[in-house]
C-alpha cells in the first residue's frame, strides 16, 4: 500500500512561492561557496604606486667562525623603479647606515643581492634594514636564528635555479669566477663611452647547460671540454637501483619562477639613476621578470645565450647625467651569483 505524501512533498505541490524562494536561496548559497574562496585568493599586480620591501634571505657559517648574512628585496611594482639614497630612508643599523645595500631598486624580486659579514661573536644580535618608498617604511630583521640558516641548494631553489631542480648535488656547487679588468674606480664625461670588460667562468660546470655545450671554466681562460671531476664521481656512484627508482619517484618541483642552467653575465645599476645609464649590448635582466619575451632567464621562451669562448664579456656604457654611479657585474651559473662593483664618477 502506498504511503501518504510527505509534508515536504505536499508543501512543494501546494505552495509554488516557497519553491521559488528555496531555489533562489539555494542558488545564492552555491554562488557563495563557489565565489567566496576565489575572492579570498584574489591577487592583484601593479605597474606602479606600491612600496619596496627589503628582504633578509638567511645566513651561512664561514670557515673562520664568522657568518654571512644575505639580503635582497621585493618591489611589488612591475614597472616602477626607485632611487633611495643612503640615509634615513635607506639604512642598516646598528653600524650603518651604509652597509653595502643598493640605492637603485629594480622591479619585482631581486634575491640574494648583497651580503654582510658579521663576527663569530654576533650571537643573538640583530641587524635591521629600514627602507622607505612612497612614504611607507618596510623593515627586514637579520639574525642568526636557526630557522634562517641556508645553504647553496636553498639559494638555488629560491631563485628557481637549474630549471627548479632540487637535486642534492647543488649543495656542492661552486659559484662563478668573476674578474673586472681595469680599475675599480673610473671617470668619464656625460655622453662619453666607457668600455667595461668582465672575465667570468664556471669552475665546476655545475649546473651544466641543457644543450651540453662547453663553457668557460675559469675567468679569462678559454672554453674547455673537461668534465667536472666532482660531478663525474658522484654520477659514477649512482646505483642502477637509484636510477630505476627515479623513473617512478619524482621529487617535488620548485614553486618559484625557474631559469635554465648555464653561465651568464650582466651589468646592473646598483647605485645611481638607472634611467640615465645605457648599456650596449642590452643586458639580460637579473630580476625575476616572468613576462613572455622579457629578456630575462625567468621569462618564457628564453634560452641562455652561449658565453664568449674566451669568457670575456665586453660592454659599452654611456651616462646622460653627471653623478656618482655604482655598476654591479653579475655572473651566475643559474643557481649561484658572484658580484663585482665598478664606481664611476660622471662629470658634465
Amino acid at each position: 500500500m502506498l504511503g501518504a505524501p510527505s509534508a515536504a512533498a505536499g508543501t512543494q505541490r501546494g505552495d509554488p512561492g516557497k519553491i521559488v524562494t528555496r531555489k533562489i536561496a539555494l542558488a545564492c548559497l552555491t554562488a557563495c561557496l563557489l565565489l567566496g574562496p576565489a575572492g579570498g585568493q584574489t591577487r592583484f599586480t601593479y605597474s606602479k604606486g606600491q612600496s619596496v620591501s627589503p628582504a633578509y634571505e638567511g645566513w651561512m657559517p664561514n670557515d673562520d667562525g664568522s657568518f654571512t648574512l644575505y639580503f635582497g628585496y621585493m618591489n611589488t611594482n612591475w614597472q616602477e623603479e626607485f632611487d633611495v639614497p643612503i640615509g634615513a630612508e635607506n639604512s642598516i643599523e646598528p653600524g650603518g647606515p651604509d652597509q653595502g645595500q643598493p640605492t637603485h631598486f629594480y622591479p619585482r624580486r631581486n634575491p640574494f643581492l648583497f651580503t654582510i659579514r658579521v663576527p663569530k661573536d654576533f650571537g643573538s644580535k640583530e641587524l635591521t634594514w629600514a627602507l622607505t618608498t612612497h612614504g611607507r617604511t618596510e623593515k627586514a630583521y637579520a639574525s642568526l636564528k636557526t630557522d634562517y640558516q641556508i645553504d647553496k641548494q636553498v639559494i638555488s631553489t629560491e631563485v628557481g635555479g637549474d630549471g627548479g631542480s632540487l637535486r642534492d648535488e647543488l649543495r656542492y656547487n661552486i659559484p662563478p669566477e668573476l674578474e673586472i679588468q681595469g680599475e675599480a674606480r673610473r671617470r668619464v664625461k656625460v655622453g662619453e663611452t666607457l668600455a667595461l670588460v668582465a672575465l667570468a667562468g664556471d669552475p665546476d660546470n655545475l649546473p651544466a647547460r641543457r644543450d651540453g655545450k662547453p663553457q668557460p671554466r675559469h675567468a679569462g681562460k678559454p672554453v674547455t671540454e673537461e668534465a667536472p671531476k666532482s660531478a663525474s664521481a658522484r654520477a659514477a656512484g649512482t646505483s642502477a637501483s637509484t636510477n630505476a627508482a627515479s623513473l617512478v619517484y619524482r621529487p617535488p618541483s620548485s614553486i618559484v619562477p625557474s631559469s635554465g642552467p648555464g653561465l651568464r653575465f650582466s651589468w646592473i645599476v646598483y647605485r645611481g639613476k638607472a634611467s640615465a645609464v645605457s648599456f650596449s649590448p642590452e643586458q639580460m635582466k637579473t630580476w625575476t621578470d616572468t613576462r613572455a619575451w622579457a629578456n630575462s632567464p625567468w621569462s618564457p621562451p628564453f634560452t641562455i645565450p652561449e658565453p664568449p669562448p674566451d669568457g670575456k664579456w665586453g660592454t659599452q656604457v654611456t651616462f646622460q647625467e653627471p653623478g656618482t654611479y655604482v655598476l654591479r657585474a653579475v655572473a651566475s651559473d643559474g643557481s649561484l651569483f658572484t658580484y663585482e662593483n665598478v664606481t664611476v664618477t660622471v662629470t658634465p
